[in-house]
Order: structure tokens, then sequence, then C-alpha cells
């Protein structure tokens, strides 16, 4: 049995409109909707397993609120090349942080909070925590063993 490796360029832009698709919230099954195919369809899509034609990535972008660019760019908007996609040299912690579920929902909840002031608690926050974590300080510590920084 003969298994098609998907190719590079195709999983990257696949990637992308899963970044995007899920930035936005939405499922598999609307975006397929909302271009005229099957959720299994995205799916294959997303992996990179079929590629897309010109006229449906103009579809996806459109639904995605977004331009046809955006899949193909790197870091700082760079063209899309295969040398660029050597990832193991080349990952963006930024990129690869907004994949994980984990990603996505501290980057929406943050996106929500108006107060620049709660922010800034935020961030100092998370950062308290990982200098901590990075100290040796145990999973088993709480919230008041971690003094945040002051005018940080």
């Amino acid at each position: 049995m003969n298994v098609k490796t998907p190719n590079a360029i195709d999983s990257y832009v696949g990637a992308r409109i899963r970044l995007r698709r899920q930035l936005l919230g939405m499922s598999q099954e609307r975006l397929a909707e909302q271009i005229g195919v099957t959720f299994q369809q995205v799916q294959k899509y997303e992996k990179g397993i079929n590629r897309i034609g010109a006229s449906r990535l103009q579809r996806i972008a459109e639904v995605l609120h977004t331009s046809p660019s955006f899949f193909f760019e790197q870091e700082n908007s760079e063209p899309l090349t295969l040398q660029g996609l050597d990832l193991s040299a080349n990952t963006d912690p930024v990129a690869e942080f907004l994949r994980t579920k984990e990603g996505l929902v501290l980057n929406r909840a943050f996106l929500k909070i108006a107060d620049r002031n709660v922010r800034e608690t935020v961030i100092a926050l998370v950062k308290a925590m990982a200098q901590a974590e990075s100290r040796g300080v145990t999973s088993g510590a709480s919230v008041t063993d971690i003094t945040l920084p002051l005018g940080e």
C-alpha cells in the first residue's frame, strides 16, 4: 500500500488555515458549510493531504476574514519558501503556542480583558509563575506563595 506523504507547502498552508479558523473560534463543520465541502475535506486540507485550488483558497480566505497571502506568510510576513519550513530550526514559539489548545484559550480570554491594568497584572502573574517554576517551586505552591513584581 502506497501512503502519500503531504507536500510541505500544502501542510504549511493547511496549518495556517487551521490556526486562523481556531483563532476565530470556527468549527471545521462551519468552515466546510461556508465553502461548500464536507468537514472531512476541511480536515484533509488542514493536514495537507489534499491540495487546495486557487478559487477554493480565495473562498476560505473570505470566510476566515483574511487575505490568501496570509496562508503563505512566515515570520515577518516573508514569502513562503521550502527553506523556511525547516520547523526544527525555525520554530516560532508564539505560533507554536497558538497551535495548542491552551494557547488559543488563553489568547481569546486575554483579548477580552479591556482594562489595561488587569492585563498588566495577568502578565505579571504569568511571569512570576514562570520564574517560580524555573526556581524549582513545585506545583503544590499556591498563588499566595508567588510575589508579583511591581512596576514591571
